[in-house]
């Protein structure tokens, strides 16, 4: 069984519509017409997970997280 892919998820009541997480992956995320984001990569390329962990962390809202398996957790089981 393969593992669950990974997935950007918007919180869109915390949202407040910076525009930081689309103007930092614009390949990850856009503009709906009212300026709140919306997920463009689902599931989240896996070359792309460094990029999305990015964005859940500049998000002064917190409304952006990571959910499925990080590359942290899959390099701690290969060790």
């Amino acid at each position: 069984m393969s593992p669950e892919p990974s997935r950007l998820v918007v919180d869109r009541n915390a949202c407040a519509g910076h525009g930081l997480c689309y103007a930092t992956a614009p390949d990850l995320l856009g503009p709906d017409d009212q300026g709140d984001p919306v997920v463009l990569a689902d599931p989240l390329p896996a070359d792309r997970l460094d990029a999305g962990q990015t964005v859940v962390t500049v998000c002064p809202e917190r409304a952006l997280s990571l959910t499925g398996p990080s590359r942290h957790r899959s390099e701690e089981q290969s060790s």
